[in-house]
């Protein structure tokens, strides 16, 4: 229902949703979007964040700050790449030291992952550290 397909088999239009396999027809029912890497959102602290991994790297941060290690710290952190496109870092840390970490968080390294970050690394002056 409001659902098209484009002869391709996708859905082109309409609300998220399908029909369970053995489902009366008629009756809609919503389809859980699962990400491609099987990451978990976790939300914490009123934060959405990607997987579990990010969060718990987060967890670490609040503590370092309170060891005093990092003074503070940035979350999703844009920087402009050609092609009017954008390139989130995960994180960044300011320590006590004055050093500045640009930190990603990364499970899978995807091809379009690796050529934004050699992209960020050319064009500014920083270097990302995967965790």
């Amino acid at each position: 229902m409001g659902q098209r397909t484009g002869g391709s088999g996708r859905l082109t239009g309409g609300r998220q949703s399908g029909y369970a396999a053995g489902a009366i027809p008629g009756r809609e029912e919503t389809v859980a979007i699962y990400h491609k890497f099987h990451a978990k959102r976790v939300e914490l602290d009123g934060i959405s964040f990607d997987s579990k991994r990010e969060a718990g790297y987060y967890l670490e941060l609040k503590l370092r700050v309170s060891a005093g290690e990092v003074l503070f710290f940035l979350r999703q952190v844009p920087f402009d790449l050609p092609g009017n496109t954008r390139y989130r870092t995960d994180f960044v840390e300011f320590l006590s030291n004055g050093e500045v970490r640009f930190i990603d968080v990364k499970g899978v390294r995807t091809k379009g992952y690796i050529m934004k970050k050699k992209q960020v690394e050319a064009l500014y002056p920083v270097e990302i550290e995967e965790i």
